[in-house]
C-alpha cells in the first residue's frame, strides 16, 4: 500500500512548483482564449474552447517534458512532434468546396497552428513571448481582416483561405 501512496504522491511537486505549473497552464489559458474568442466572435469553427485546449495541450506537453528532466534534445522532439503533430487538427478545418475546388479555412488551421506554438512558448516559460505572439496574433485575425475588406482585395468574400 505504501508503494502506491509512493508512487500517486510522485506526481504532486511541492507548493513552489504547483504555483509555477498552475501559471503557466493559467497563462496558457487564458492566451489560447483571446485568440479563440476572436475566432468564435466570427462563427468560425475552431473558437474558444479549441484554440484553449489547443493552447494548454502543447503546454501541458512540453512542461511535462521539462519537469521530468529530459535533455535539450528530448525537449526538442516533444516540440518537433507537436508542430507536425498540430496539422491533423488543423487539416481537418481545411474543406475544399465547389466544382471551382476553393480552399477554405487556411486561417482557421493557421490559427490553430500558431495557437500550439503560443502554448509551446508558455510550456518553455517564455511568458512574454507568448503574450507578445498573442498580440500579434489577434492584429493578423481582426485587424488585417477589416484591412483586406476595405481595401475590397480579389477573392474576398469573408471565408478563411
Amino acid at each position: 500500500m505504501e508503494i502506491l501512496l509512493d508512487e500517486l504522491a510522485a506526481g504532486f511537486p511541492d507548493a513552489s512548483q504547483i504555483v509555477r505549473l498552475l501559471a503557466r497552464l493559467s497563462v496558457a489559458m487564458l492566451l489560447g482564449a483571446v485568440i479563440g474568442l476572436q475566432r468564435e466572435q466570427h462563427g468560425k469553427p475552431a473558437g474558444l474552447r479549441t484554440h484553449i485546449l489547443v493552447a494548454m495541450g502543447t503546454a501541458l506537453f512540453v512542461i511535462a517534458a521539462v519537469e521530468s528532466g529530459m535533455g535539450p534534445e528530448g525537449e526538442s522532439r516533444v516540440i518537433q512532434g507537436l508542430a507536425a503533430g498540430i496539422g491533423f487538427i488543423g487539416a481537418g478545418a481545411i474543406l475544399k468546396v465547389g466544382q471551382e475546388r476553393e480552399i477554405y479555412g487556411l486561417t482557421t488551421a493557421a490559427g490553430i497552428w500558431a495557437t500550439a506554438a503560443v502554448g509551446v512558448a508558455v510550456g518553455l516559460g517564455l511568458l512574454g513571448l507568448a503574450v507578445l505572439s498573442v498580440i500579434l496574433i489577434w492584429f493578423v485575425l481582426a485587424v488585417l481582416r477589416r484591412l483586406e475588406r476595405r481595401l475590397k482585395l480579389p477573392g474576398d468574400d469573408g471565408r478563411d483561405r
